[in-house]
């Protein structure tokens, strides 16, 4: 019997799923950060942890697991590698792979080993992998580094940004203004100014969601950012797609984050659609389906050559860690 190990390591927490060739589950494990980005030492234990906890549900041994594949935030540069490649071998699986846990959230959306992604959650990050397994990422970096915009983090600096100009006229009219001052508990757009440049005040996170309340209200300023800001996501997943050669592929592009998974109206979306079909026009959009950990899995059966049949699909969407607590190192 075939066993294959799946880790999804992010910045908050650690989830490791060890299934059989079924996809049937045999053991879970949870745990904290395991980012090496933030800390290696213990990026490296709570992998550990988490690796170790479904072994031991499961009763198996690294000796038994045919193939374990490591999603791991932070993976993006070779410099990265040479700290998480002797940290994943202390492990001691015979057999594993190693990639940026991007490209585990892709395969979870996928029909395919190969294709595209977008995560737009506080974040952004896109990445692809083409029919030869050559991958590429773009994203997460910042401004500065040539990433364009699509972040919950930017949406809420639209919407901050766009209420000022509102206010001072440099802008054209928006209800992002009352919408802003409403979140913010300020009666005034100069109380909230000066409550910013005195460091009293940083617009939170929270406003990228205003931005989607005033557009599903038909405001042209919101309509227009969210417009503008799904180009560029769709950019930055066609501009991999033609590093690749995959223009004329047919693959999924799979949506993934806070951003573009859980706001109700498609304006985002349809852009990044639209973008994406200019580029690569057998391309099909998708969303994840199912827990990253998942794809993790999926690659690790994808790395030993087994079909994936629906069953093992089915089995792997039922898969959840909200009654695991974990074992922060």
């Amino acid at each position: 019997m075939n066993y294959y190990l799946g880790v999804d390591a992010g910045g908050s927490k650690t989830h490791c799923l060890l299934v059989n060739a079924k996809g049937e589950t045999l053991g879970r494990g949870a745990s904290g950060n395991g980012n090496h980005q933030t800390d290696p030492r213990n990026a490296g234990r709570n992998i550990a942890s988490a690796c170790n906890q479904a072994l031991r549900e499961a009763g198996l041994s690294v000796h038994d697991i045919t193939h374990a594949f490591f999603g791991l935030a932070g993976a993006d540069r070779e410099a990265d590698y040479r700290i998480l490649r002797p940290m994943i071998a202390e492990l001691n699986f015979p057999d594993h792979s190693i990639a940026c846990d991007t490209m585990i959230a892709m395969r979870a959306g996928s029909e395919h080993p190969y294709g595209a992604v977008i995560i737009s959650g506080t974040g952004f990050n896109a990445a692809a992998r083409n029919r030869a397994g050559e991958e590429l990422q773009y994203g997460g970096f910042g401004f500065l580094f040539g990433d364009g915009q699509g972040s919950g983090r930017d949406l809420a600096n639209f919407a901050f940004r766009s209420a000022v100009r509102a206010w001072d006229r440099r802008g054209k009219s928006t209800l992002l203004t009352d919408l802003v001052l409403q979140a913010s508990g300020f009666a005034t757009v100069p109380q909230m100014l000066d409550a910013v440049l005195d460091g009293e005040y940083i617009p939170p996170l929270e406003l990228a969601k205003l931005m989607f309340e005033a557009a599903e209200q038909g405001d042209e300023v919101a309509i227009s950012i969210l417009v503008e800001q799904g180009v560029e996501l769709g950019n930055a997943a066609s501009a991999l797609i033609v590093r690749l050669g995959m223009e004329q592929e047919e693959f999924n592009v799979v949506l993934g984050g806070s951003i573009l998974s859980k706001v109700r109206t498609d304006i985002m979306r349809d852009a990044i659609k639209r973008r994406i079909t200019l580029t690569a026009p057998r391309a099909t959009i998708t969303q994840i389906t199912m827990d990253p950990v998942a794809g993790a899995v999926l690659s690790a059966m994808d790395r030993n050559g087994q079909e994936i049949s629906p069953q093992v699909k089915h089995n792997l969407s039922q898969i959840s860690f909200s009654d695991l607590k974990g074992e922060v190192q």
